[in-house]
């Protein structure tokens, strides 16, 4: 896994959602109750971008059809059966983390 380090300097003293860069993937982080998340950028469902989204009891709930996601899990509504993507978040003292896993790494997870 490869940690990226965000631009963005996140306000956690109020809900938000924007897209960022975590070296090349467009990553969608989620600021919701005092807790980072971090979730594909892109609505499995209809290619929604997410950030363009809202965020409901832990749901990130797409643009377009209103499909939600579970911010944890990335698990899809009932009925959808999709998911999007999570990646983990680090805060650390010179700023947010995102880790990423690379095709190996997904390879190599699959195989444990």
């Amino acid at each position: 896994m490869t940690w990226h380090k965000i631009d963005h300097t996140p306000d956690f003293s109020r809900p938000f959602i924007k897209k960022v860069k975590a070296g090349s993937k467009s990553i969608c982080l989620v600021g919701f109750e005092g807790k980072l998340y971090a979730v594909s950028a892109k609505c499995p469902h209809a290619g929604a971008d997410l950030s363009e989204g809202l965020c409901v009891r832990k749901l990130i709930v797409c643009p377009y059809h209103r499909y939600t996601y579970d911010l944890e899990t990335g698990k899809g509504g009932e009925g959808q059966n999709d998911f999007i993507e999570t990646y983990p978040v680090e805060i650390r003292e010179d700023g947010v983390y995102i880790g990423v896993n690379s095709l190996w790494d997904k390879l190599r997870l699959g195989f444990k």
